[in-house]
C-alpha cells in the first residue's frame, strides 16, 4: 500500500494521462497475452496500431487487449466500483477474443460446457474442477458483487488483499471456456483504478514469476489458504512500482542525452516531437502532425532533423507512409522485467 501510495504521488505531481509511457499498458497487453500463449512483439504492435494493413491474428488479439485497457480504465476512473457487473465481465472478454479465429463459443457468452484445469485432456487427472455451467452465472454474480465492495471488506480487507481474493474467485469460476486468464489480468488494473488509484499493470511480473503465481492460485483454489497469493500480490505491486520509476528516471536520462545531439530551435517541430516519443515510439508523419497540429511538410521536417541526429530511424523502405521508430525508448520499455537499463550514451 506504501507503493501504490508513492506512485499516485508521483502521478499527481506529474499531471501526465500514462504516468510514465502509454507503453506500459502496451507491455502489459503483450505480457499477459503471452501468458496464455498468444504472442507478439511491442515492435509488432505499435506498428499494426499505426497501419491497420495486414496483421497476423495474434497481434490483432495483442492490440486489442491494449485498447480494452484504453477503453475501460478511465471508465473506473469515472464509476468507480459500479463499474464491476456481469456486463461488464462479458464486455472484457467480447473485447479481449473478438479476433482468437480458434474459440470454439461466441465471445462474451458464460460457457455451457464443462470444463477443468490441468489433467492434459482427462477431467480425472485434473487438478482443480470450476464450477457446472448451470452454477457459472450465481457465482459469477458473487464475484463481481464482492468486486462493488457491496459488504464489510471495504473496510476490513486491504485493496491488495480484495485484488488477490477476487482474481482467485474469478479463475475458479472459469466462466469462459478460454480467455478467462486475460479477463481476470484485465480485471487488476481496473480494481485499482475504481479505487482512485494509479493502475500498475502486473503482468511483466506475473510472466517474470510465473510458478509463484500458479502456486499461489492452487494453494487459495485448492486449501483457500489465501497467504501465498495475497504475498505474491504484493511482491508483484512493490516490484512493478521500483519497475515504473526506474523507467521513468531512464527515459528522462534519455531525453536529456538527447537534447545533446544536435541544436533544437525553441518551439521547433523537432524539439516539440521529443516529448511525444516516449508515449509514441514507433510513428508516422501523420500520427505527429495531428499531435502537433502541423502541417505535413513542417512534420516531415522535423522527423528527419531527427533521423539525422539519431534519435528516429526509418525502417520500411518505402517512399510513402513511412513508419519511423524511437528504437531507444523501445529498449527501455521492452528489457526484461527487473533488468537494468543500459546507458543511451
Amino acid at each position: 500500500m506504501e507503493m501504490i501510495a508513492r506512485v499516485d504521488a508521483l502521478a499527481a505531481e506529474l499531471h501526465d494521462p500514462y504516468l510514465v509511457s502509454r507503453l506500459l499498458s502496451r507491455r502489459e497487453a503483450i505480457t499477459s497475452s503471452s501468458i496464455e500463449g498468444t504472442n507478439s512483439t511491442l515492435d509488432e504492435l505499435l506498428t499494426i496500431e499505426e497501419e491497420n494493413e495486414v496483421a497476423r491474428d495474434e497481434a490483432k488479439q495483442v492490440r486489442d487487449y491494449a485498447l480494452t485497457l484504453d477503453n475501460f480504465v478511465p471508465q473506473a476512473r469515472a464509476q468507480g466500483p459500479s463499474l464491476f457487473t456481469a456486463e461488464l465481465i462479458s464486455a472484457l472478454h467480447t473485447e479481449a477474443m473478438r479476433h482468437e479465429p480458434s474459440y470454439a463459443d461466441a465471445p462474451g457468452h458464460i460457457r455451457t460446457t464443462v470444463v477443468w484445469i490441468g489433467g492434459a485432456g482427462q477431467i480425472a487427472y485434473s487438478t482443480f474442477n470450476p464450477p457446472p455451467p448451470a452454477d457459472v452465472a450465481a457465482c459469477l454474480a458473487e464475484n463481481v458483487r464482492y468486486m462493488r465492495c457491496e459488504g464489510m471488506q471495504i473496510v476490513t480487507q486491504s485493496l491488495v488483499m480484495r485484488m488477490a481474493l477476487a482474481h482467485a474467485h474469478f479463475e475458479a469460476i472459469h466462466p469462459f471456456r478460454d480467455g478467462n486468464g486475460r479477463v481476470g489480468r484485465l480485471l487488476l488494473p481496473l480494481m485499482m483504478a475504481a479505487e482512485g488509484h494509479v493502475p500498475l499493470y502486473l503482468s511483466p511480473y506475473i510472466e517474470a514469476h510465473k510458478p509463484g503465481y500458479y502456486a499461489g492460485l492452487q494453494a487459495a483454489q485448492q486449501r483457500l489458504d489465501w497467504e501465498p497469493l495475497v504475498g505474491f500480490f504484493s511482491r508483484a505491486i512493490i516490484a512493478t512500482g521500483r519497475e515504473l520509476f526506474a523507467t521513468r528516471t531512464a527515459l528522462r536520462t534519455l531525453a536529456a542525452q538527447w537534447q545533446t545531439r544536435r541544436r533544437f530551435r525553441s518551439r521547433s517541430a523537432a524539439l516539440r516531437m521529443l516529448a511525444i516519443l516516449p508515449d509514441y515510439p514507433v510513428t508516422t508523419a501523420k500520427r505527429m502532425a495531428a499531435h502537433l497540429q502541423l502541417s505535413i511538410p513542417a512534420t516531415l521536417t522535423g522527423i528527419w532533423q531527427l533521423v539525422d541526429a539519431g534519435i528516429l530511424t526509418e525502417r520500411t523502405g518505402y517512399r510513402r507512409n513511412r513508419i519511423f521508430f524511437a528504437s531507444e525508448v523501445l529498449s527501455i520499455i521492452n528489457r526484461p522485467f527487473g533488468s537494468d537499463v543500459a546507458d543511451p550514451d
